[in-house]
């Protein structure tokens, strides 16, 4: 992308630009000023040069094709039976290439004007190259020709190739070209001149006036007029080089007008995301504060509770777990942790903890899946809550999550999932992502009654809502997001009930960051695949389907997949465009994101100074996250299987242990 920017900023003379002349410090040379006409060449005899014959007229055009005053000009000549010389930009004759070829099949002449107008005076050696080379493939690969013919940008008349434009004439020539100028306006037509002119309305109207000039017997291309070559022979490679440029060209032509648009919906699209993301979240805060005297109130939940704790090679943070869930004041808990073939001592450790509310079942190594629904058959309880085996709950965590359950239509709850290990830049970024992601977006999924996923840390679920659904499927990675989806469609409802904290222990290395995400984001996809049909369903699940996977879609996957365009748009801006204007659009953008990440941080009772590490995501965290959404969907596109890939744990969750609580709702919802 940033290669297709920097050929079309090249193109519009906003990359190593050579605009104007510098003044000249020195005169062209006497026998260029005093010659005999405005046709240049030099060869082993010397500066040669040469005039039209009387009563002959070259006309000349300069720039275009334009296509709107190129096919009139051509109708012009064609109605008076006139020949002429168009000096074609090759940037122009790329883009319309049909123009070119009109121009040759009418017999006019076609010469160089280098590839944008530069003032080839002033521009550097590449540049200087480019543009002519450039120029030659471009007039290759839509007329088949080679032109020995340069007109440079910014001169008329042969005394205004002074200075430096007289060293870059003199480096023209050696490549062969024959340099045409023009004949001062003061000439008369009768005696023989070249006439400059661009393809404009004024240039339409002076040539009018001159083909009816009867002073002139014929009006004819330079070389014809001075009986010169007009072309040499094209190679085929010049000619597939040709068809190159004039592809690549217009690629980079239809990327840069497509980066407008772009980058209107992509910021577009990041504004809507965090203006929805604190107007929600307000919602919700006020929903929690408001109680009405008088109104009845759901009852307490004190039913017993199942815990299900899935564990493969958990050793290092299983009795953490553990020893959290038998410290919640929701005493009457069933705690039940599945070895999934652990080949460590995660088994033996669950086993030691002495008492009579955990179990520990071995079961044969199948997956996270596989290991909830054998959990799932062992329960004996109504009410089941499961949990990762890397997350460390507040005491008040599982009594808490339970108490929505009370509501006879709600299905599951999903708990407040924290960073429990945040030594270290990488996991601040995480925390921020938490606070300022993952919960936002469930408050605002509450209010709009279509929570997406209850996280496999935190969750608690009706027992009948789970078998009503099948268990837990293994159709997808993201077990969680489908079964949370699974739930909606069979017309239970699912909230978030922000109060209860749960501590998880997140990757402390990019690699282990990477392979996470791209399970979790290969997850989703699946189960929205899985669940599209949602879309068009009825109530509860036609509800969540209009609301919930259209925002997935469009801000999880489609923003990650056009938000690139911004950072390299910002770049190209700062390096080429406006530096203050880009820098200025740029932390506008971040100072909004600032402001709500510190709303989000405040509601979760989270101190704001870890903000500073903010704008440093940019650099690396954001880029990661991107490319984890690319590799996803081209992972999909292609059919590829993904397999279970798993975190190697410290067991750091307990770092952040009766840390900062969240804001706290009233006592029953």
């Amino acid at each position: 992308m940033f290669a297709a920017l920097l050929f079309e900023g090249w193109t519009d003379h906003e990359v190593d630009a050579a605009k104007t002349r510098s003044p000249c410090t020195s005169p062209a040379p006497d026998a260029v000023t005093a010659g005999n006409g405005p046709v240049i060449g030099i060869n082993r005899d010397g500066i040669q040069t040469a005039s039209m014959p009387a009563r002959t007229v070259a006309l000349t055009f300069d720039g275009g094709p334009d296509p709107v005053w190129t096919p009139r000009l051509l109708d012009l000549l064609r109605r008076h039976r006139a020949h002429a010389t168009f000096f074609l930009y090759g940037a122009q004759a790329a883009r319309h290439p049909d123009l070119v070829r009109r121009i040759r099949a009418e017999g006019h002449e076609i010469g160089s004007n280098t590839y944008t107008g530069a003032v080839l005076g002033e521009a550097s050696p590449a540049r200087f190259a480019a543009e002519l080379d450039l120029t030659q493939a471009a007039l290759a690969g839509t007329a088949n020709l080679h032109t020995t013919l340069l007109r440079m940008p910014r001169t008329t008349s042969p005394d205004t190739l002074c200075g430096r434009e007289w060293q870059a004439a003199r480096q023209a020539t050696a490549r062969g070209y024959v340099l045409v100028t023009a004949d001062k306006a003061a000439r008369k037509p009768a005696q023989g001149l070249v006439r400059q002119f661009s393809q404009t309305g004024t240039a339409y109207r002076e040539t009018r006036k001159l083909l009816a000039d009867r002073g002139v017997d014929r009006f004819t291309t330079v070389t014809d007029g001075l009986d010169l070559t007009p072309y040499t022979p094209v190679s085929a490679l010049a000619r597939w080089q040709g068809a190159a440029l004039i592809w690549g060209s217009g690629l980079g032509r239809a990327f840069s007008h497509a980066m407008t648009w772009v980058l209107g919906i992509a910021g577009a699209l990041g504004v809507l995301r965090l203006a929805l993301l604190v107007l929600f979240a307000r919602a919700h805060v006020r929903r929690l504060e408001r109680f009405t005297p008088g109104a009845p109130w759901l009852r307490e939940v004190t039913e017993p509770v199942t815990v299900l704790v899935p564990a493969y090679n958990e050793e290092a943070g299983i009795a953490s777990t553990v020893l959290s869930l038998l410290g919640s004041t929701h005493r009457d808990l069933q705690i039940l942790v599945i070895d999934d073939g652990s080949t460590d001592r995660t088994a033996e450790i669950a086993a030691g903890i002495d008492d009579p509310r955990v179990e520990v079942i071995r079961t044969p190594n199948g997956g996270k899946a596989a290991a909830l629904n054998t959990g799932l058959a062992h329960t004996r309880h109504d009410i089941v809550v499961m949990v990762d085996a890397d997350t460390v709950f507040e005491p008040d965590a599982v009594h808490r999550l339970v108490q929505p359950l009370a509501h006879p239509a709600v299905g599951a709850v999903s708990g407040n999932t924290k960073v429990g290990n945040r030594r270290g830049l990488l996991a601040k970024w995480q925390h921020l992502e938490y606070c300022f992601g993952f919960n936002l977006d469930r408050r605002m999924f509450e209010v709009l009654e279509c929570m997406t996923t209850v996280p496999g840390a935190i969750g608690a679920f009706r027992r009948d809502a789970l078998l009503g659904v099948g268990g837990i499927s293994e159709d997808t990675l993201a077990e969680d997001t489908d079964l949370t989806m699974a739930l909606w469609r069979a017309g239970w409802r699912v909230l978030y009930e922000e109060s209860a904290v749960a501590w998880t222990e997140v990757p402390t290395s990019l690699r282990q960051l990477w392979r996470q995400r791209y399970r979790w984001c290969y997850g989703t996809i699946q189960a929205m695949g899985k669940h599209r049909g949602a879309v068009v369903g009825v109530g509860t699940a036609g509800r969540f389907g209009r609301r919930g996977l259209t925002y997935l879609a469009l801000f999880q996957v489609v923003l990650p997949l056009l938000a690139p365009v911004i950072d390299v748009y910002a770049l190209y801006g700062v390096l080429f465009l406006d530096p203050l204007r880009s820098a200025g659009v740029w932390f506008a953008f971040l100072g909004i994101q600032l402001v709500c990440a510190a709303y989000a941080l405040r509601l979760d009772g989270e101190r704001r100074r870890t903000l500073w590490s903010m704008p440093l995501q940019i650099f690396v965290y954001r880029q990661l996250m991107y490319l984890v959404v690319f590799q996803s969907v081209v992972a999909l596109l292609l059919g590829s299987r993904l397999k279970w890939q798993r975190m190697k744990r410290s067991g750091t969750a307990a770092e952040q242990i009766g840390g900062p609580a969240p804001y706290k709702s009233v006592p029953t919802r």
